[in-house]
């Protein structure tokens, strides 16, 4: 079986996807639609510039969905219906629903430059963060946060030794102390402007639900692999729920990369910019073949490979 998953925020870069848009014209319509239904230049952002206005939550959120859709409708009709699960980390679970018919293009755009912007207006800039374990397992990161008074728990259970924990600006700062002493090999901050995926997005929680329950969507064709609770859905019921608790619950792509692997799958597939997923199920899944597919000189490349992972 194959799964094709999609990358979240961070990945994004001056360029993504444009090789696709200059050889594809299947890839520049998607371009074009979502500059149309977000009534922004983001293609004209992704291709030029400048980074800091395509580091903004709520562009760089349109922008990594746009470029990850443009290279998928180009991948799809060559994979010939073989993908059985879809899914995405964080923001790149809009884009697998996109991939899987439950979303349109344009109305995906509009939903998560909605959510970039609530979750950067959820916490001033500067009062919280979000910093990377490294060295120690999910469980121990979740025992040091549970100890820390204030605002800081894990945000994204990555690999069996990667955690990513976020919260209030002085409550990290405990916890980053507190991990280093129970052993963390590395401690990353990372350049985000929010503490995403945790208590304190609730606020962006509570004003996304309109706009989730107002959004048409459909049954997914394909089934989706949740953040939330690492199972598939298919229904509009749970993928409105999901999208909505999303927000503020950790994604668990541990889990998820293992459900995968327990359903079946033998080959996951990267589309969009960057591989952060494909180093993260090679921890997570030595044995699952990964491919990915950032730049057409990628395609070929990667088919042949699923092609003899599934033979």
């Amino acid at each position: 079986m194959l799964a094709v998953v999609f990358p979240g925020q961070g990945a994004h870069k001056v360029g993504m996807a444009m090789e696709f848009a200059r050889d594809f014209s299947e890839a520049r319509e998607v371009l074009e639609e979502v500059d149309e239904a977000t009534g922004l230049p983001l293609s004209r952002w992704i291709e030029q510039g400048p980074a800091e206005v395509l580091q903004r939550t709520e562009i760089a959120q349109p922008a990594i969905l746009a470029a990850s859709i443009a290279i998928y409708r180009v991948l799809e009709p060559r994979l010939n219906g073989s993908v059985s699960y879809l899914a995405g980390h964080s923001l790149g679970e809009y884009s697998a629903l996109v991939a899987a018919g439950a979303l349109e293009l344009g109305d995906a755009a509009c939903l998560v430059r909605r959510r970039g912007a609530l979750m950067q207006e959820a916490v001033p800039e500067g009062e919280g963060g979000m910093t990377a374990v490294l060295g120690l397992s999910g469980e121990e990161v979740a025992r040091v946060c549970a100890s820390i008074e204030g605002a800081v728990a894990p945000a994204n259970f990555n690999s069996p030794l990667q955690t990513v924990v976020a919260g209030e600006r002085e409550a990290l700062a405990a916890a980053v102390a507190a991990l280093d002493a129970a052993g963390a090999a590395k401690l990353i901050p990372l350049p985000v402007s929010a503490p995403f995926h945790c208590s304190l997005m609730l606020p962006a929680q509570e004003k996304l639900a309109p706009a989730l329950t107002e959004t048409c969507f459909r049954n997914a064709r394909v089934p989706v692999i949740s953040n939330v609770t690492s199972q598939a859905y298919t229904s509009v019921e749970d993928a409105r729920a999901l999208l909505s608790q999303q927000v503020c619950a950790p994604v668990r792509w541990l889990d998820c990369v293992q459900t995968l692997v327990r359903s079946g799958v033998r080959v996951q597939l990267e589309v969009g910019p960057g591989r952060v997923l494909s180093s993260l199920a090679r921890k997570t899944e030595p044995g699952l073949v990964c491919a990915n597919v950032e730049k057409p000189d990628d395609l070929e490349g990667a088919l042949a490979r699923v092609e003899e992972a599934l033979a």
